[in-house]
Protein backbone atom coordinates (compact mmCIF):
# COMPACT_ATOMS: atom_id res chain seq x y z
CA UNK A 1 0.00 0.00 0.00
CA UNK A 2 1.40 3.28 -1.07
CA UNK A 3 1.86 5.58 1.86
CA UNK A 4 0.45 9.29 1.21
CA UNK A 5 2.08 11.54 -1.41
CA UNK A 6 3.34 14.17 1.10
CA UNK A 7 6.31 11.56 2.00
CA UNK A 8 8.02 13.46 -1.23
CA UNK A 9 9.23 15.56 0.57
CA UNK A 10 11.53 13.02 2.49
CA UNK A 11 14.08 12.85 0.83
CA UNK A 12 15.28 15.85 0.86
CA UNK A 13 15.51 15.14 5.19
CA UNK A 14 16.37 12.05 5.38
CA UNK A 15 20.07 10.46 5.02
CA UNK A 16 19.83 7.45 2.19
CA UNK A 17 21.06 4.16 3.71
CA UNK A 18 21.30 2.00 0.62
CA UNK A 19 20.75 2.94 -2.99
CA UNK A 20 20.73 -0.16 -4.58
CA UNK A 21 19.54 -2.48 -2.03
CA UNK A 22 20.18 -6.44 -2.73
CA UNK A 23 20.89 -7.86 0.94
CA UNK A 24 17.93 -9.02 3.36
CA UNK A 25 18.83 -6.58 6.16
CA UNK A 26 16.87 -6.48 9.21
CA UNK A 27 14.33 -4.47 9.22
CA UNK A 28 12.89 -3.97 12.93
CA UNK A 29 12.52 -0.20 12.58
CA UNK A 30 9.90 0.59 9.85
CA UNK A 31 10.96 0.93 6.71
CA UNK A 32 10.14 3.47 3.72
CA UNK A 33 11.11 2.37 -0.03
CA UNK A 34 11.89 5.33 -2.34
CA UNK A 35 11.79 3.98 -6.62
CA UNK A 36 10.31 5.09 -9.79
CA UNK A 37 7.37 3.03 -10.61
CA UNK A 38 6.90 1.60 -14.26
CA UNK A 39 5.37 4.91 -15.51
CA UNK A 40 8.36 6.44 -14.35
CA UNK A 41 6.98 8.61 -11.11
CA UNK A 42 8.75 8.99 -7.86
CA UNK A 43 7.15 6.61 -5.30
CA UNK A 44 7.13 5.55 -1.78
CA UNK A 45 6.18 2.82 -0.46
CA UNK A 46 6.07 0.29 2.88
CA UNK A 47 6.51 -2.57 1.08
CA UNK A 48 10.06 -3.85 -1.08
CA UNK A 49 8.88 -2.82 -5.04
CA UNK A 50 8.86 -5.76 -6.90
CA UNK A 51 9.10 -4.39 -10.23
CA UNK A 52 12.58 -2.90 -9.63
CA UNK A 53 15.70 -3.53 -7.43
CA UNK A 54 16.73 -0.12 -8.00
CA UNK A 55 15.56 1.70 -4.98
CA UNK A 56 16.61 3.23 -1.68
CA UNK A 57 16.00 2.50 1.64
CA UNK A 58 14.82 5.59 4.03
CA UNK A 59 14.65 4.37 7.95
CA UNK A 60 13.21 5.91 10.51
CA UNK A 61 14.81 4.06 13.67
CA UNK A 62 14.43 6.23 16.64
CA UNK A 63 13.28 4.01 19.92
CA UNK A 64 9.83 6.38 19.94
CA UNK A 65 9.64 6.82 16.33
CA UNK A 66 8.96 3.02 15.45
CA UNK A 67 5.14 1.74 15.21
CA UNK A 68 5.48 -0.58 17.75
CA UNK A 69 1.98 -1.20 19.22
CA UNK A 70 3.68 -3.57 21.94
CA UNK A 71 5.07 -0.92 24.15
CA UNK A 72 2.77 1.53 26.20
CA UNK A 73 4.32 4.46 26.78
CA UNK A 74 2.14 5.40 29.88
CA UNK A 75 3.62 2.44 31.66
CA UNK A 76 7.01 1.66 30.32
CA UNK A 77 9.79 2.03 32.61
CA UNK A 78 11.48 5.44 33.09
CA UNK A 79 15.42 6.06 33.70
CA UNK A 80 15.88 8.66 36.40
CA UNK A 81 19.19 6.93 36.80
CA UNK A 82 21.72 6.51 34.27
CA UNK A 83 23.51 9.51 33.69
CA UNK A 84 21.56 11.46 35.91
CA UNK A 85 24.07 13.92 37.12
CA UNK A 86 24.82 14.92 33.49
CA UNK A 87 21.29 15.64 32.43
CA UNK A 88 20.89 17.78 35.85
CA UNK A 89 24.16 19.62 35.26
CA UNK A 90 22.84 20.69 31.85
CA UNK A 91 19.12 21.32 32.42
CA UNK A 92 21.31 24.03 34.48
CA UNK A 93 23.35 25.18 32.12
CA UNK A 94 21.56 25.07 28.96
CA UNK A 95 17.88 26.29 30.70
CA UNK A 96 15.86 23.29 29.16
CA UNK A 97 13.56 21.72 31.58
CA UNK A 98 15.62 18.43 32.69
CA UNK A 99 12.02 16.36 32.13
CA UNK A 100 12.46 17.21 28.43
CA UNK A 101 15.94 16.10 28.22
CA UNK A 102 15.60 13.01 29.85
CA UNK A 103 12.31 12.22 27.84
CA UNK A 104 14.69 12.73 24.16
CA UNK A 105 17.10 10.82 25.32
CA UNK A 106 14.64 8.00 26.14
CA UNK A 107 12.88 8.53 22.91
CA UNK A 108 16.15 8.87 20.71
CA UNK A 109 17.68 6.22 22.05
CA UNK A 110 16.54 4.53 25.28
CA UNK A 111 19.70 5.29 27.07
CA UNK A 112 22.05 3.93 25.22
CA UNK A 113 25.29 5.86 24.78
CA UNK A 114 26.69 3.68 21.51
CA UNK A 115 23.00 3.65 19.78
CA UNK A 116 23.75 4.40 15.73
CA UNK A 117 21.03 4.40 13.73
CA UNK A 118 20.77 3.63 10.00
CA UNK A 119 21.02 7.90 9.30
CA UNK A 120 24.07 8.13 11.11
CA UNK A 121 22.29 9.75 13.99
CA UNK A 122 24.94 8.40 16.99
CA UNK A 123 24.67 8.45 20.87
CA UNK A 124 22.06 9.19 23.52
CA UNK A 125 20.20 11.75 21.78
CA UNK A 126 20.65 10.86 18.21
CA UNK A 127 22.89 13.87 16.54
CA UNK A 128 24.28 14.10 13.23
CA UNK A 129 27.72 14.61 12.59
CA UNK A 130 26.66 17.55 10.88
CA UNK A 131 25.08 18.95 14.22
CA UNK A 132 27.53 17.46 16.30
CA UNK A 133 30.59 19.35 14.48
CA UNK A 134 28.37 22.61 14.78
CA UNK A 135 27.97 22.61 18.21
CA UNK A 136 31.85 21.84 18.48
CA UNK A 137 31.66 17.86 19.83
CA UNK A 138 33.74 15.52 17.54
CA UNK A 139 32.85 12.54 19.92
CA UNK A 140 29.47 11.73 19.89
CA UNK A 141 29.42 8.78 22.18
CA UNK A 142 30.67 10.86 24.89
CA UNK A 143 27.77 11.06 26.92
CA UNK A 144 28.64 14.44 28.81
CA UNK A 145 29.45 16.06 25.37
CA UNK A 146 26.34 14.02 23.28
CA UNK A 147 23.99 15.48 26.15
CA UNK A 148 24.92 19.08 26.09
CA UNK A 149 24.80 19.60 22.55
CA UNK A 150 21.62 17.72 22.15
CA UNK A 151 20.23 19.87 25.05
CA UNK A 152 21.87 23.30 23.37
CA UNK A 153 20.25 22.29 19.96
CA UNK A 154 16.93 21.32 21.61
CA UNK A 155 17.08 24.83 22.98
CA UNK A 156 17.92 26.48 19.80
CA UNK A 157 14.33 24.81 18.36
CA UNK A 158 12.44 25.90 21.26
CA UNK A 159 13.56 29.23 21.08
CA UNK A 160 12.72 29.50 17.65
CA UNK A 161 9.44 27.57 17.38
CA UNK A 162 8.53 29.54 21.26
CA UNK A 163 6.32 26.05 21.46
CA UNK A 164 7.93 22.29 23.08
CA UNK A 165 5.89 20.14 20.30
CA UNK A 166 7.40 22.27 17.33
CA UNK A 167 10.30 21.96 18.78
CA UNK A 168 10.48 18.29 18.85
CA UNK A 169 9.50 18.03 15.54
CA UNK A 170 12.22 20.44 14.55
CA UNK A 171 14.20 18.18 16.19
CA UNK A 172 13.22 14.79 14.90
CA UNK A 173 12.22 16.35 11.37
CA UNK A 174 14.29 19.11 10.54
CA UNK A 175 13.30 22.90 11.58
CA UNK A 176 12.77 23.28 7.66
CA UNK A 177 10.16 20.89 7.74
CA UNK A 178 8.11 22.57 10.80
CA UNK A 179 8.69 25.88 8.15
CA UNK A 180 7.83 24.84 5.13
CA UNK A 181 4.20 23.16 6.99
CA UNK A 182 3.94 25.99 9.32
CA UNK A 183 3.72 23.28 11.61
CA UNK A 184 4.61 19.85 12.45
CA UNK A 185 5.21 18.03 9.44
CA UNK A 186 2.69 15.51 8.34
CA UNK A 187 4.79 12.46 9.25
CA UNK A 188 3.32 9.79 11.12
CA UNK A 189 7.27 8.83 12.85
CA UNK A 190 7.21 12.94 13.68
CA UNK A 191 3.58 12.61 15.18
CA UNK A 192 4.60 9.06 17.31
CA UNK A 193 8.02 10.69 18.56
CA UNK A 194 5.73 14.47 19.66
CA UNK A 195 3.01 12.42 21.22
CA UNK A 196 5.30 10.06 23.18
CA UNK A 197 7.96 12.26 23.99
CA UNK A 198 5.38 14.58 25.75
CA UNK A 199 3.93 11.03 27.57
CA UNK A 200 7.98 10.48 28.46
CA UNK A 201 8.35 14.23 29.63
CA UNK A 202 5.09 14.51 32.19
CA UNK A 203 6.50 11.38 33.33
CA UNK A 204 9.54 12.46 34.18
CA UNK A 205 8.03 15.50 35.60
CA UNK A 206 6.61 13.52 38.60
CA UNK A 207 9.58 10.87 38.82
CA UNK A 208 12.75 13.16 39.07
Amino acid sequence: MYLNKRLTLLSTLLIVSSVYSTSAKSESSQTIYKFRNESGVLSFSDRRPKQTTHYEILKFDCYACRSNPSIDWHTVPLNTRDFRSITQITANQVKVDESLIRAVIHAESAFKSNALSSQGAMGLMQLMKKTALSLGVENRQDPSANIFAGSQYLKEQLEQFGDTKLALAAYNAGPTAVKRYQGIPPYPETERYIERVMILKARYDKAL
